[in-house]
């Protein structure tokens, strides 16, 4: 219950600034209470708040992470090139095919246009812009170098985003393989067999116990396919569930999945280059090696690194270096913790940090390609034992009864 309890939501609200003027937008919080509470803090004096669903749009027209990577780069883009920021919001969002993204891209020009800082106006967003992304805002707005700082988070935002799609594709393939395999039994237990065990019936003599398996198996299958489907069905939404509602459940699957073979691997190698990525990105926007430690950890994407990560920022702060306390974490690959130290060794930190982070990505790449080329053949072994074990299992009374005659 502790874990339900510490989930934030996010809160839709109406309110009027510290001018009067009237303003809106979303926040993220744990309770009501302290949503108004955080409100009146940004100055804002909030008269309608309520709890909202977390996407906008229509089906299919739901903004992902990818179009904030799009969003991202065309305004750093734009004020590179010296755009005026109300005039690159409002090509943004004529741009824009979804309904959604053009909504909340003319919501964050609206309140840039009545006074209010950028960041802010992100962090109206919680959904859509996380802490880290507006706290590397915020560093580009008050070092009045928000051109390049865009730039960079529009570099580590297609970096991330990209990083993801790999892990995706890399974990689809194996449920692609199991789900192909369960159809096609599925198809041949149901359709193909009867059709043996209707010639089998006249044979009048004792089947081989292969055969009779899976006859028996076929008859079930007949008989209860809806229930195994429902209870498959059953079983993955109930997965679901639980995870999302479980801190615990998902850090045991977290650790489980790095234990696999070849998907282990490709997932642990992501988890350093985020952790690089991360890293590189909030050090080099002036962020304090301490306080760019939270956002790592925040944007580990698994329990080990994060809780390696957490203990980094524990000895970092009090006085030891980063490769030091990365090499006590026993998590780290060597080569990580010693191209960090030559960063930290010669004053270039995050270029260093960066080369990790763009070493791991390739590593994850060739791995993933690796993968696609491996799970070939190996789909059609599965698929070639399940459906020769099938076969075999029909044709072994004809050939006893050919042995007899």
């Amino acid at each position: 219950m502790a874990d339900k309890n510490n989930k934030s939501s996010v809160f839709a609200w109406e309110g009027k600034d510290k001018n009067g003027r009237p303003t809106k937008g979303e926040i993220s919080s744990k309770t009501l209470a302290l949503a108004k509470a955080e409100l009146r803090k940004q100055g804002v004096n909030p008269t309608k708040v309520r709890k909202k669903s977390v996407s906008i749009g229509g089906k299919g027209k739901k903004i992902k992470p990818l179009d904030i990577a799009l969003f991202t780069r065309q305004l750093a883009t734009m004020t590179k090139a010296g755009v005026p920021m109300l005039q690159a919001f409002e090509i943004t969002a004529e741009g824009s095919e979804k309904p959604a993204m053009k909504d909340l891209v003319n919501q964050i020009k609206n309140d840039v246009a009545g006074g209010t800082n950028l960041a802010d106006s992100l962090r109206k967003h919680p959904v859509y812009f996380d802490d880290l992304y507006c706290n590397l805002v915020n560093a580009g707005e008050q070092s009045g170098a928000l051109e390049s700082l865009l730039d960079r988070i529009a570099t580590y935002k297609e970096k991330t985003e990209a990083l993801k799609s790999k892990i995706k594709k890399a974990m689809n393939y194996p449920i692609a393989v199991v789900a192909v395999a369960f159809i096609v039994t599925g198809i041949l237990l149901v359709k193909v067999v009867p059709q043996f065990e209707e010639v089998f019936a006249g044979f009048g003599a004792e089947l081989p116990a292969f055969t009779q398996m899976v006859i028996n198996i076929s008859e079930v299958m007949q008989e209860w396919w809806y229930i195994v489907i429902l209870a498959l069905v059953a079983f993955i939404f109930a997965m679901k569930k639980v995870l999302a509602s479980s801190e615990s459940a998902r850090n045991k699957m977290d650790l489980f999945i790095l234990k696999l073979p070849v998907i282990g691997p490709i997932v642990d190698k992501s988890s350093i280059a985020r952790f690089a990525r991360t890293l590189s990105t909030t050090f080099a926007a002036g962020v304090p090696l301490v306080e760019a430690l939270d956002s790592v950890a925040g944007a580990a994407g698994n329990v080990l690194y994060r809780e390696a990560t957490v203990r980094i920022k524990e000895d970092i702060s009090t006085g030891q270096q980063l490769q030091f306390s990365m090499r006590n974490t026993n998590v780290f690959p060597a080569l990580a913790v010693q191209m960090v130290g030559i960063g930290e060794e010669s004053g270039a930190l995050d270029e260093m940090l960066d080369k990790v982070a763009g070493y791991y990505e390739d590593e994850v790449d060739n791995m993933v390609d690796g993968l696609t080329s491996l799970m070939e053949p190996i789909i059609m072994v599965v698929l070639g034992t399940l459906v020769g074990g099938l076969i075999i299992a029909m044709y072994l009374p004809i050939f006893q009864l050919g042995s007899v005659v």
